[in-house]
């Protein structure tokens, strides 16, 4: 971490960092989010500035297997995340479709998994989720379908994965939500947003992937 004595310095240095990083981004993705800059202070007087990232909350689920997992599974992983349902007519099977070329592409690499959390807390049960895993012909431990609360699922998705979920009764099958799938760095940081129904976008996110591995490796 570089140090400081005053304001000054630490401005000037923003200054060169952002222009030199303006330069060069075609080698980092952006983080997504809400940020904060905060100038501390060491024992020994010297200022820093830290820039805190919003990041992925602690979350406790039951994937397809009845089993509980928490964030320490996607601890030092890239992952990739969305949200959507079985029962699910419109957009989830393309998405489910689309998305998982980009599960065959980095088939049995370790560190970057799959993570797709159920929004119909009434259907959706372990057993079920575990039918649609086999089905898909991806019920691995790379790839983790998840059940939870509404509570905690909806707030995570809109609060944290920054997409929208709801229950609507006059919407087809009952829900409306998008179709993102959201790729999360191994800091627990968003670096991107797909809309997985489409074919252009799926072919960037697998670009990215290459991309933030690229970043990561450094």
């Amino acid at each position: 971490m570089i140090k400081f004595k005053n304001i000054g310095s630490i401005l000037a240095v923003l200054f060169l960092t952002i222009s030199f990083t303006a330069c060069t981004n075609e080698k980092k993705l952006p983080i997504y989010g809400q940020r904060e800059a905060k100038i501390i202070k060491d024992k020994d007087g010297t200022e820093r500035v830290d820039t805190i990232y919003q990041t992925i909350p602690a979350f406790k689920f039951l994937n397809q297997d009845s089993t509980y997992i928490t964030q320490d599974m996607f601890k030092g992983k890239i992952y990739v995340a969305d949200f959507f349902f079985t029962s699910c007519t419109t957009i989830c099977p393309t998405m489910h479709r689309n998305l998982k070329t980009v599960y065959e592409q980095y088939k049995g690499n370790p560190d970057i998994l799959f993570l797709s959390h159920t929004i119909d807390f009434k259907y959706d049960k372990p057993s079920v989720l575990k039918k649609y895993a086999q089905k898909l012909g991806v019920d691995v431990p790379q790839w983790q379908f998840v059940y939870g609360g509404k509570d905690e699922i909806y707030n995570l998705a809109e609060k944290s994965y920054l997409t929208v979920v709801k229950e609507d009764s006059t919407a087809t099958d009952g829900y409306i939500h998008q179709g993102w799938l959201v790729l999360i760095d191994k800091e627990k940081r968003m670096r991107g947003a797909y809309d997985g129904t489409k074919t252009e976008e799926v072919e960037k996110l697998k670009k990215d992937i290459v991309t933030l591995l690229a970043e990561e490796k450094k």
